[in-house]
């Protein structure tokens, strides 16, 4: 019970600063609440710094990183396994590739522009996979700190808005089809809000299409590779940590237990619809798991010194500038090849 009261106070602070911005990002899908709470987090981090906030921060960290946790494992509830698989067969090959493009650009960038490994992983994989929740996954495995995940998360943002303002107008430049544009969207755009903000505008702009289902579809079915891109960061996490090298080398200790129950989530939502049971059931876990994202990234804009983002963030931006681009000339290039597009 000590405990629980020690992270209480900063849990609740947390969710206080979550509150809103949950409405804010309802309002403004483009945004989303997320990048609400982690801006408005920070620019609170710049008056009330750590040293002056006492046992709040025990909760407060509590928050930044088993809350995140949860909100990973919830996710799956998000996630009918049959549904992904009859839909996604077509957009397969896409998703691959446009996942290998953006790890490789990644890791090429890495190298070639000396950006801090934590961050220019949590870049590749949030824009390869499904941006803040993939950066959420793939957060705690790789140890990244909380300013690490700040500065992704905000480079992230940056270039959904700029998809999902000029997506639809580019589909529309290049003559793609309904499907195609669907298709496009969930492929070359990151953030689930920002996938559906593009594709809601092509539909609007196109009466009759249903673009927004088979972009939303799409995208989460990239949602599955977190899977095993998260396994392969813990087991190198974990053979990176080992003094002995393979020597020491834990499964167990390497494996994210969350990514587990994540996929114990899924199945269990797998199982039940197949049974008969209606998918609307799992969409208040579903709703709480978006929740509890939200107030990870309060969290960790309130550990977030904004200056010194501000001052480092050049080179992680053009490497989001980068893949951002790659990704969407390779899901433009697989559309073409595979004549979908």
């Amino acid at each position: 019970m000590a405990n629980v009261k020690n992270v209480a106070p900063g849990i609740g602070l947390c969710a206080a600063i979550a509150i809103p911005c949950w409405f804010l990002g309802e309002a403004l899908p483009v945004v989303g609440g997320p990048v609400f709470a982690i801006l408005i987090g920070m620019v609170i981090a710049l008056w009330w710094k750590q040293p002056a906030r006492g046992t709040v921060q025990d909760g407060i960290a509590f928050t930044a990183k088993k809350v995140l946790q949860y909100a990973v494992i919830l996710l799956g509830f998000g996630l009918n396994l049959a549904q992904i698989a009859a839909v996604g067969a077509e957009s397969l090959p896409i998703i691959l590739t446009t996942i290998a493009t953006a790890l490789i650009v990644g890791y090429i960038l890495y190298r070639v522009l000396s950006v801090d490994s934590a961050i220019a992983t949590l870049i590749a994989v949030g824009s390869s996979i499904c941006g803040g929740s993939a950066i959420a996954a793939t957060a705690p495995v790789i140890r990244a700190k909380d300013e690490q995940v700040a500065q992704a998360i905000s480079v992230i943002f940056l270039f959904n808005v700029v998809a999902a303002l000029i997506f639809p107008t580019l589909g529309g430049m290049l003559g793609m089809s309904n499907e195609g544009f669907g298709l496009f969207a969930g492929t070359a755009v990151n953030d689930t809000s920002s996938v559906t903000a593009a594709a809601a505008a092509w539909d609007g702009m196109h009466p009759g299409s249903n673009a927004l289902d088979d972009a939303t579809i799409v995208k989460l079915a990239r949602t599955l590779a977190i899977i095993p891109i998260t396994l392969v960061l813990g087991i190198v996490m974990a053979r990176k940590e080992g003094a002995d090298g393979l020597g020491n080398f834990s499964l167990k200790r390497a494996f994210p237990m969350f990514i587990l129950f994540f996929l114990v989530a899924s199945i269990i939502t797998t199982i039940a619809v197949a049974a008969g049971a209606d998918a609307a059931v799992f969409a208040p876990l579903k709703t709480l798991s978006k929740f509890f994202i939200v107030m990870a990234m309060a969290a960790i804009g309130l550990n977030t010194d904004l200056v010194k983002l501000v001052k480092s963030g050049g080179k992680p931006i053009l490497m989001g500038l980068i893949c951002w681009i790659c990704i969407a000339g390779a899901s433009l290039g697989m559309q073409h090849l595979l004549n979908l597009w």
